[in-house]
């Protein structure tokens, strides 16, 4: 949670915003194990983060995408916002921007957030229990799009 001073001298609690994306390669995803320093340390999660300061969200997803492992992406579409308060695993309770898009071309190295990155074909994922988060949930709402396209973005 942020700790907020109001114009009025009231304090309040703010929630963190945050990007998750599922960057793809015809019908494969490309996740990164998070480092053991972070929370749900090695486990597997989408590529993603904190949006910044003075940063748009579009902005946000492209950095950190390239941040955490040195793809550029394109043809960037959301695919659903999760704000609930009580979302597996949090404990910011943060409120989630989840994208899909394309993978392009690799210019850079994945930065200390992330121990490896592999490519898993989208019906042949890691076990549950060691993917982070709500993660999965994000990948199988986009499964189920493909399967069946339906208006986006989905709000949960």
């Amino acid at each position: 949670m942020l700790t907020c001073i109001f114009e009025d001298g009231g304090k309040g609690n703010l929630r963190h915003v945050v990007v998750d994306t599922l960057v793809l390669k015809g019908n494969k995803i490309l996740l990164n194990k998070r480092a053991p320093r972070l929370l749900e340390g090695g486990k597997w999660g989408l590529i993603g983060g904190y949006v910044e300061l003075n940063e748009t969200i579009h902005e946000a997803v492209i950095r950190e995408a390239f941040e955490e492992t040195g793809y550029e992406i394109s043809n960037l579409k959301l695919l659903k916002i999760v704000d609930s308060p009580n979302r597996l695993g949090e404990d910011r309770q943060n409120i989630s921007f989840i994208f899909f898009c394309k993978a392009g071309a690799k210019k850079g190295e994945k930065d200390d957030e992330v121990t490896e990155l592999r490519w898993f074909d989208l019906h042949a994922l890691p076990s549950e229990d060691t993917i982070a988060f709500d993660h999965l949930e994000s990948i199988n709402s986009y499964k189920e799009w493909k399967r069946k396209p339906h208006p986006l973005p989905v709000v949960f």
